[in-house]
């Protein structure tokens, strides 16, 4: 008889961990090794559970590389004795943790997944029960011994998303994510529904490599009708910047004026990777498809293709930790490493 599956649930902060205070109506943090007696649900998983906590919960618009290093740590320090991982995070920054945490995981073997809630895990209506008992269910899913789920995920509101592949799109409903350019994973409904064909393939034979150089010289630019050529060129003037997510119109197009160009194209020289992403809710780069993308392409802009405005700024943070020769950089950027761009 196979033994049940051991999951390791880690809880960041975020309101998926508060309770109200009745009295006062105030939110405030849950202590968590109290959590199953708060859901007693969870003793009906067919798993065992352990609960870690950062010391200091923070709320997700406090998230930074910093903490994305302690988060992997702790998978780290607990990968050989736990079967899967369930992150209790803020909904906010979620995105940009799960796609953080997928590129410094390399040859990943387990789930890790990412889930939180719209309402506090004591509130009558709460999201919270449901999306936490199933990332746990999912997180604990085998079969011959084996993981099911091997990568980094987010389960919110019924859906299981590859992580590096979603984005918030709503602050009230209870559907808070969406994966615009990649299918969902799983879906729960009475039965798990599973779309095997989608998820991340592992490497055989490769172990676990967690990747804690993160360099975040970077910034994200979204351009507008009127964007002057002073705002620009203070942009690409940062000292130590390295890197820039440019959010482009439609399918990566730009403004063809000269001293846009220019500006872009000295930044390059002066070894500035720049990435063209789509301001687009969906959809994909193709540069050269029109006029105003083809001169990008001419001055060595790199294509973000499908990615996600926060898997393409956590990609660039994670590629120049790795210290890539520039003459490469481009080619790796536009290759899938994680899942996180179609190839």
């Amino acid at each position: 008889m196979l033994s049940k599956a051991k999951i390791l649930l880690i809880y960041t902060g975020g309101t998926i961990g508060m309770k109200k205070d009745f009295s006062t109506g105030a939110l405030k943090a849950f202590n968590f090794s109290k959590l199953l007696q708060r859901i007693p649900e969870l003793k009906l998983l067919d798993c065992e559970i352990e609960t870690i906590s950062f010391e200091h919960p923070i709320d997700s618009s406090n998230m930074n590389p910093e903490k994305w290093v302690q988060l992997a740590t702790i998978i780290e320090e607990n990968y050989v004795s736990f079967d899967g991982f369930v992150v209790l995070h803020g909904s906010d920054t979620m995105s940009y943790t799960a796609s953080a945490l997928s590129f410094m995981m390399e040859n990943l073997a387990k789930p890790i997944i990412f889930t939180g809630s719209q309402l506090p895990i004591g509130d009558l209506r709460t999201d919270a029960k449901e999306n936490l008992i199933t990332a746990i269910q999912i997180a604990s899913l085998r079969e011959n011994g084996q993981a099911v789920v091997k990568e980094v995920c987010l389960y919110f509101e019924y859906k299981l998303y590859r992580g590096n592949r979603t984005t918030k799109i709503n602050a009230e409903h209870f559907k808070a994510f969406t994966s615009p350019n990649y299918p969902f994973l799983i879906e729960s409904g009475v039965h798990l529904k599973m779309n095997p064909e989608l998820f991340l393939p592992v490497k055989q034979n490769g172990s676990l490599r967690v990747h804690k150089m993160l360099d975040t010289n970077v910034i994200i630019l979204k351009l507008f009708p009127g964007i002057s050529e002073q705002l620009i060129a203070a942009v690409v003037a940062i000292p130590n910047l390295k890197g820039i997510v440019l959010e482009t119109y439609g399918a990566g197009n730009a403004p063809t004026n000269d001293w846009f160009l220019n500006v872009l194209k000295q930044a390059i020289q002066n070894g500035i990777h720049i990435v063209n992403v789509t301001q687009c809710s969906g959809g994909s780069v193709r540069m050269g498809q029109y006029e105003t993308s083809s001169a990008l392409l001419e001055i060595g802009v790199i294509s973000g293709k499908d990615i996600t405005t926060e898997a393409a700024i956590t990609k660039l943070m994670y590629l120049l930790g790795q210290n890539i020769d520039a003459t490469d950089f481009k080619e790796v950027f536009e290759t899938s490493l994680r899942g996180e761009i179609q190839e």
